[in-house]
């Protein structure tokens, strides 16, 4: 597991990471990612929150929408995170999640 520290840009309000594929966007990649295991706010690690919304809809509990609020508390994480806890040790880059 490897941490990716977030460098912000915030005249254009961009969080990015450096991927093996090159600097990605968090919200854009990291959240859609296979890879993402977690979002650092200080010393306390967040799970993406789609994780469990897809674990939810493969067992039949939860709507379609739940990976929106999903999508929407991840942005809400990265806004005030510091790095992304990144699993791809093997440097394959982005995979999609869904």
């Amino acid at each position: 597991m490897k941490t990716l520290p977030i460098q912000r840009d915030e005249s254009k309000d961009r969080a990015i990471v450096e991927c093996a594929i090159g600097e990605v966007s968090v919200y854009s990649y990291c959240a859609y990612c296979v890879h993402c295991k977690g979002i650092r706010k200080g010393s306390r690690v967040y799970p993406p929150p789609q994780e469990k919304a897809m674990q939810k809809i493969s067992r039949g509990m939860a709507a379609d929408d739940s990976l929106m609020n999903a999508a929407m508390q991840f942005n809400a994480l990265v806004r005030d995170a510091t790095e992304i806890e990144c699993d791809d040790d093997e440097n394959r880059g982005f995979r999609s999640r869904y």
